[in-house]
């Protein structure tokens, strides 16, 4: 499994830099998990090949660009764009964004062979499946409905805790793995600003390690993600001070694979 944190930050000569300001995944250049960079960082390839994507809540930055992907792609789609979902994001998505307002109402519209965007929801707590990957969803602990996923290709099973502060169903789900090769775990805010993220339900350093304490699998790679551009270094410092084995901060542009 191939797995990329997309870029969401250009110097001035377009090239990516290291800040997240944006969220999405990519797997196996085939589905993304979130889509705050889909319309930005993709590669040529890559535009052609992406055809799933995950949305896990309905935060701008997981879903900045994704009418700007399905936009542009518009007139030489030969398969709908699909947007997998809860019904309580999907409702979101079609009430706040695809709503003739802010973006067209893709789902309704056609090019000349046919759909060019579909909602496809999907079940909390039961397996489905996407392109060549078996996903399954459960609640955390956000400020809107929000998934944590678990994600494997068969050979491959990784976690995304998606945006949480303290959880508990995201852990039972995972330690119900036979097994697990990755953990993608978000770090918002340094541990100086715990009441924003206690408000705006996210997790600094002191919070993460806490949260790891509820994990059974040993060995695995974790990787901090989200982290806030404004506190990046002390956020990072922080994460180091926690002397935790395997746990590293997730490179934007970087392929991992396992």
């Amino acid at each position: 499994m191939h797995i990329q944190l997309l870029p969401s930050s250009f110097d001035a000569k377009g090239r990516a830099n290291a800040a997240q300001r944006l969220t999405c995944f990519l797997i196996d250049d085939a589905v993304t998990v979130d889509a705050g960079s889909i319309g930005l960082a993709l590669t040529p390839s890559q535009r052609r090949t992406v055809r799933d994507v995950i949305a896990t809540h309905p935060h701008m930055d997981h879903i900045a660009s994704l009418p700007i992907f399905v936009d542009d792609l518009f007139g030489e789609l030969e398969q709908p764009i699909r947007i997998h979902a809860t019904t309580e994001v999907i409702d979101l998505l079609k009430r706040d964004v695809f709503n003739d307002n802010v973006y067209p109402r893709f789902d309704e519209l056609k090019n000349q062979r046919g759909p060019v965007m579909e909602y496809v929801p999907f079940d909390v707590g039961k397996e489905f499946k996407i392109a060549h990957l078996r996903v399954t969803a459960v609640p955390v602990n956000h400020i809107v409905p929000t998934v944590g996923l678990l994600v494997s290709d068969a050979r491959t099973t990784v976690a995304f805790s998606s945006d949480t502060a303290e959880t508990e169903e995201f852990w039972v789900m995972v330690n119900g793995a036979p097994r697990l090769d990755a953990l993608f775990i978000e770090a918002s805010f340094p541990n100086a600003m715990k009441d924003l993220a206690l408000a705006s339900k996210h997790l600094t350093p002191a919070m993460l390690r806490e949260e790891l304490t509820k994990l059974s699998h040993n060995g695995i790679d974790v990787l901090a993600v989200h982290i806030k551009p404004a506190y990046r270094e002390t956020i990072i410092r922080e994460l180091t001070d926690l002397k935790i084995d395997n746990l590293s901060v997730m490179e934007t542009g970087r392929v991992y694979e396992w």
